[in-house]
């Protein structure tokens, strides 16, 4: 647990950086095991997964190349969460979904790209914040 809060707390250092991009589209859920084998927050963790994807492409169509940042976050986060095994093939599936979203609609860095990028960041912060103070400790 105490990686998770080292990764959130490093999340919300990237956040203020990212800031470009299109309305959040509807997230297609990945299959979930009964709730008695995962994390409480697995659901907030999914959607923070499909969230870095989304911004790692938003992010390079609007400033360019920016070296991964956006993807070592992805991997920090599955280094702490999930070393392997399904739970680390849904985070994975997550942060194609959001990628893949939006690089079938944007092609280049429209308005509504920009927009879409700080309505995620702003949704990333609330769940970090949410899941480092519910379960931080």
């Amino acid at each position: 647990m105490a990686k998770l809060v080292q990764t959130l707390a490093l999340l919300t250092i990237l956040l203020p950086a990212a800031a470009a991009a299109q309305a959040p589209q509807a997230a297609v859920t990945a299959p979930v095991p009964p709730a008695a084998l995962r994390a409480p927050y697995e659901p907030q963790l999914i959607r923070l997964s499909e969230i870095i994807g989304a911004l790692h492409y938003l992010r390079t169509l609007c400033e360019g190349p920016e070296g991964g940042a956006w993807r070592r976050e992805m991997q920090a986060l599955l280094d702490a969460e999930a070393a392997g095994g399904e739970r680390r093939e849904r985070l994975v599936q997550a942060f194609n979904r959001g990628y893949g979203g939006f690089e079938q609609t944007h092609r280049t860095c429209a308005p509504a790209a920009r927009l879409a990028t700080r309505r995620y960041v702003t949704e990333a912060r609330r769940l970090v914040a949410e899941i480092t103070s519910r379960y931080g400790n």
